[in-house]
């Protein structure tokens, strides 16, 4: 009889838990973050001026039109920026391959602009594999060539880059960034690639 007893409030236990706990509670949070913040509640996505849906500010995408900035190389999933395989290489710093990758990557740049150094965060993936966001040094490392595909002054390219750059959280919280995706939808508005 006691077993039964014991047996019975256990499952009653298990029931009520899960019906809290996996249902009414999930409902309620994702509910107060709908109404209080439903911009990051939904991915913080960003969108072109006619409402077409471009990315996140949240995960970084490619770009290899030699008209825009490129963001951080990826190691997330077979062709990077995989959000579903959100990684990094986990390649040491004296492994042959990260090596040999990062030493091919700088000969390529090299070329884009000889005789600047190269700076490591377009060489080297991030943690994440999705960073959204470069150095102001990457960024400064780009303007030659993004100023001379889109036929603008490096001056002006600057310029779009500075409004683009982000300081330190709360003034002294990590290094200043540059979300690639917001600056390159920024350049598209003022000066489009030409065809």
């Amino acid at each position: 009889m006691r077993v039964t007893k014991n047996l019975i409030t256990a499952i009653l236990i298990t029931l009520v838990t899960t019906v809290l706990f996996g249902l009414i509670y999930p409902l309620a949070v994702t509910g107060l973050a709908q109404v209080i913040f439903p911009d990051k509640a939904n991915g913080q996505l960003i969108r072109r001026a006619d409402g077409t849906l471009v990315g996140s500010a949240l995960i970084g995408q490619p770009f290899s039109s030699p008209g825009y900035f490129r963001s951080r190389p990826s190691a997330a999933g077979a062709a990077g920026y995989d959000a579903g395989a959100s990684s990094g290489s986990n390649y040491g710093p004296t492994n042959r391959k990260l090596m040999e990758r990062v030493k091919a990557e700088v000969e390529r740049l090299q070329v884009e602009n000889p005789g600047v150094p190269v700076p490591v965060d377009l060489v080297t993936t991030s943690a994440s594999g999705l960073d959204p966001h470069i150095s102001p040094a990457a960024a400064e490392f780009q303007v030659p060539r993004v100023a001379r595909e889109r036929g603008m002054s490096e001056d002006d390219v600057r310029r779009i880059l500075a409004a683009h750059t982000e300081g330190r959280q709360f003034g002294f919280l990590g290094e200043p960034v540059v979300h690639v995706l917001e600056l390159n939808l920024d350049l598209d508005a003022r000066r489009p690639m030409r065809r």
